[in-house]
């Protein structure tokens, strides 16, 4: 289970690129609100897991 929690933050960050590929072809706002949150949550999470998790 730490190992999944320790890569969380870069699997939401996956995540968010993924859905900025999807824009190029379906362009539409809430896949842009949705690739934002995404990165900046998975951001966020890569750097507190691997602070705290061993």
């Amino acid at each position: 289970m730490k190992t999944f929690l320790k890569y969380l933050g870069a699997i939401l960050v996956l995540i968010g690129a993924i859905c900025l590929v999807c824009y190029h072809w379906l362009p539409e706002n809430w896949l842009l609100v949705t690739s934002l949150v995404l990165e900046v949550i998975g951001i966020i999470g890569f750097i507190v897991t691997n602070r705290y998790v061993e």
